[in-house]
């Protein structure tokens, strides 16, 4: 039992004893499926743990050319890249750091294929097959209009160099969710399994979630195995790999009342510390806080900046939050932490001031050490 007392606050704290019953689940898939699995570095990038990742996978996936060149450096091996758009000035980088590399158009593939074949390079598209059983629009990727993805009418023929295929429709979802989204694929782009090395079906498999039927993702992946032999299998989920295996830890630093309502300030911030929690929205359960019930009294987390709205709640607890006490937010390593610092790896803007005399005068640029000392 961690006694968080005794733990600098604020502070992201990882439970490496957690993280083992989640390898753990992970392991018996690969083993028993015969599929690959694969770390998305997009849900977690604390490459401090990445030898134990790379114990209990296969590789892992980058979105950007930081995140490539983190794999390639700190995981020890190439990585499968995908992001929905890649320039000239990211493609060299990402080439020398991956060995699978899925573009998100036929453009693309067009734009920087043969580079990448001629370097050696296993090149695949992404697909969109047009089911997803995300609800919130915000996260699903095949809702009306979606850039991610090429759609079947827009992939009439396989482009000579392809690989495989890739698709990404799921999000903390079961297996069901899987069969139905192995299905669309088969009805729009079954024609080129037989033709294809490799389908990776993209992350959103949860298996580490209590009540997940890891059996039936099991009996799913050997199914389809059975209908396309020649097919590598892979898997990239995100989430699953650090799956409630740690905490954020705050302090309360005041108690604010106003109109019947009751706030704990903290030091942290759910803009800035955990912005999920505003996109979705959801709601993050607190260690020994619980759901109100009708008569208790109802307490709002605020967070540390100046936006109004900078707040969730409700929850209710055995005695009133004081200044001093920790409120420890659970399951705050996947997605949270990612998203304080830079998430995907993506470009932060260099800062400029055009001088009154005509002069570009850059302040700073922003690049991979950026990235990489901010995950740690």
């Amino acid at each position: 039992m961690i006694d968080f007392a005794k733990l600098p606050a604020p502070c992201y704290v990882l439970d490496e004893t957690l993280l083992d019953r989640n390898l753990a689940i992970i392991d018996r898939v690969r083993r028993e499926s015969g599929a690959e699995i694969i770390v998305a570095l997009k849900a977690c990038a604390m490459w401090s743990v990445f030898p134990e990742l790379a114990a209990h996978s296969d590789g892992a996936t980058a979105s950007s050319a930081a995140e490539a060149r983190l794999v390639f450096e700190e995981f020890g091996r190439p990585a499968h890249t995908y992001a929905p758009v890649y320039s000239d000035r990211d493609f060299d980088e990402i080439m020398r750091c991956s060995d699978h590399i899925t573009f998100n158009s036929v453009a693309q593939f067009e734009r920087f294929g043969q580079r990448a074949l001629i370097n050696g390079i296993s090149c695949g598209l992404r697909v969109n097959p047009g089911y997803s059983p995300v609800g919130t629009d915000l996260y699903n990727p095949c809702v009306a209009g979606s850039r991610l993805g090429i759609v079947p009418e827009q992939l009439p023929e396989l482009p000579a160099g392809v690989d495989g295929l890739h698709f990404h429709v799921l999000c903390e979802s079961g297996p069901e969710h899987l069969a139905k989204a192995l299905d669309a694929v088969e009805k729009h782009f079954g024609r080129f399994l037989d033709r294809i090395e490799w389908l990776n079906m993209g992350g959103g498999h949860l298996m580490t979630r209590a009540g997940y039927d890891t059996d039936e993702l099991i009996r799913i992946l050997k199914e389809f195995k059975a209908r396309h032999p020649r097919l590598r299998l892979i898997l990239e989920p995100g989430s699953a790999f650090t799956w409630r295996t740690g905490y954020l830890v705050a302090t309360v630093e005041d108690v604010v009342r106003n109109g019947g309502v009751n706030t704990a300030m903290l030091d942290v911030s759910f803009a800035c510390h955990m912005p999920d929690c505003l996109e979705m929205p959801y709601k993050p359960a607190i260690v020994g806080a619980r759901e109100p019930a009708d008569g208790d009294k109802r307490w709002r987390m605020g967070g540390a900046s100046c936006l109004a709205g900078d707040f969730c709640g409700d929850w209710a607890f055995d005695r009133d939050p004081e200044p001093g006490d920790r409120i420890v937010f659970e399951d705050m390593i996947h997605y949270t932490m990612v998203k304080t610092t830079m998430f995907n790896g993506v470009h932060h803007p260099s800062i400029v001031i055009v001088r009154r005399d005509g002069r570009i005068d850059t302040i700073r640029t922003f690049g991979y050490e950026d990235f990489k000392n901010r995950m740690s």
